[in-house]
């Protein structure tokens, strides 16, 4: 259950919100609609208030944002009680994300340094290739640009490039010895050619580099071709969470 809290207290401090409330153990995250992950309450620590109040409480918050409440929960006892009251709301279950970690060795799986650029600062050019890749909705651009922007530990952004042609990119945040695996996206042309491997491979080096020795990433669990990649470079699944999503 520790390695599980600091896990969640990384992940929240790796991908920021652009506002945030801590109201009785539970983390209210507000980010203009960009992803769940930024948009979330999260139950952090343990409180004192009734779950009724409380989720009351969120509703109206979230109302004054002009946003439906999102609940991100972890598959522990811990958030059990919360669910079901959640479910029995009429809250709906949606995406299921495992969090894997890995222990970052001396020697990584091999890569081409010559096909990868590293910078510790976000790029216009960085910025460019991932929401293309990622066909992101261009009224999310510049929240995405902004919350990169405040991240408030050592960066990694990666992008790996073959013929001139753009293959995949992904950030790398570095807290207390663990690396986290960001934004890893590849083009769609690009895909099952090993690049995303080389990518990730040249990530952990640069993490182990500067005091790494463990690195977590987060995957939906029905993207099966990621898992798989993410399984042969050494991750392992520690815990799962996913969201409940008032309709």
């Amino acid at each position: 259950m520790i390695q599980i809290q600091t896990l969640e207290e990384l992940s929240l401090n790796a991908f920021p919100s652009l506002q945030q409330i801590i109201y009785d153990g539970w983390i209210l995250r507000f980010a203009q609609g960009y992803t769940k992950r930024a948009n979330s309450i999260t139950p952090l620590y343990p409180g004192t208030l009734p779950l009724n109040t409380k989720i009351q409480y969120c509703e109206q918050v979230y109302s004054r944002f002009a946003q439906k409440p999102i609940f991100r929960l972890t598959n522990t006892n811990q958030t059990a009680t919360l669910n079901q009251t959640l479910t029995q709301l009429g809250y709906q279950q949606e995406e299921n994300i495992s969090l894997q970690l890995k222990t970052i060795v001396a020697k990584q799986t091999s890569f081409n340094q010559s096909l990868i650029t590293l910078n510790d600062a976000v790029s216009e050019e960085w910025l460019d290739h991932y929401v293309h890749a990622v066909n992101l909705p261009i009224q999310h651009w510049d929240t995405l640009g902004t919350i990169l922007s405040i991240i408030p530990h050592p960066t990694c952004y990666a992008w790996l490039k073959d013929a001139h042609r753009f293959c995949c990119c992904g950030l790398g945040v570095l807290q207390n010895q663990y690396l986290g695996l960001y934004f890893i996206a590849t083009a769609k042309q690009q895909r099952r050619k090993g690049y995303a491997a080389q990518l990730i491979s040249a990530m952990l080096h640069w993490g182990k580099n500067n005091g790494a020795t463990q690195a977590y990433l987060q995957v939906e669990t029905e993207n099966q071709a990621a898992i798989n990649l993410y399984n042969k470079l050494g991750f392992t699944e520690v815990y799962q969470y996913f969201y409940r999503l008032k309709p």
